[in-house]
């Protein structure tokens, strides 16, 4: 599910399933790992960190935060400001810069995110940018937020797989596939015919969970 900047929860989580499962099982992360929470930067660089360790079996998706995060670098004082109320400021906390309160100037912004972009670890930035939108094995597929019920996997668009789709929740799928996604806050997980859902919206609830997938069956891990 969601980490957003909660690294107590998602250590936990990992090194128990590693400790149970081994080493060989994937773990895909469905994005959304910083802003909110308060341990955003030990977050970003733990998973930078495990998935340069073990790139076929730590799987790491884009979510729509880390979209907002690098429009923030890219263009602060525009779309970039979007971020900031939207977790951002707690993020930037986390690497020691500090934005005043109320509107946020465009050199604010701009100062901001030089300083956010100059703190990041060595090769951190690029590997937001090249994290993929969907993990497939099979008839299950891994996206942050939501698939389009009425397009096979491969013909999604981008804006759906980060932000969502007005039928995602309601329409079930008719070909067979199953999508399992966070996103969307969900009191507790759900298992669905066609939709695994498991963001418990940990930066608040601290409840983080996983999905435990094998031989088409599905358990939860809270």
């Amino acid at each position: 599910g969601d980490i957003h900047g909660c690294f107590d929860l998602m250590q936990r989580h990992y090194t128990t399933l590693r400790a149970e499962l081994g080493e060989a099982i994937e773990v895909v992360f469905l994005g959304d790992y910083a802003d909110r929470g308060p341990q955003s930067a030990q977050v970003l660089e733990q998973l930078f960190a495990w998935q340069s360790a073990s790139p076929d079996t730590v799987i790491c998706l884009m979510g729509n935060h880390e979209k907002m995060l690098l429009e923030f670098i890219d263009d602060p004082a525009g779309k970039g400001l979007r971020w900031l109320v939207n977790g951002g400021r707690e993020t930037l906390e986390s690497y020691g810069i500090t934005l005043p309160p109320g509107q946020v100037t465009a050199d604010d912004a701009a100062d901001a995110a030089d300083a956010f972009e100059a703190a990041l670890p060595d090769g951190l930035e690029a590997w937001l940018r090249d994290l993929p939108l969907i993990w497939s094995n099979g008839n299950i597929h891994c996206v942050h937020a939501a698939m389009d019920p009425s397009k096979p996997p491969e013909a999604q668009n981008r804006r759906t797989l980060l932000w969502g789709h007005r039928d995602f929740l309601t329409t079930p799928r008719a070909d067979g596939q199953t999508v399992v996604h966070g996103h969307t806050i969900m009191a507790e997980p759900t298992l669905g015919d066609t939709r695994i859902s498991i963001d418990t919206g940990a930066y608040h609830s601290g409840r983080l969970t996983a999905a435990l997938i094998s031989d088409g069956a599905c358990e939860f891990s809270l």
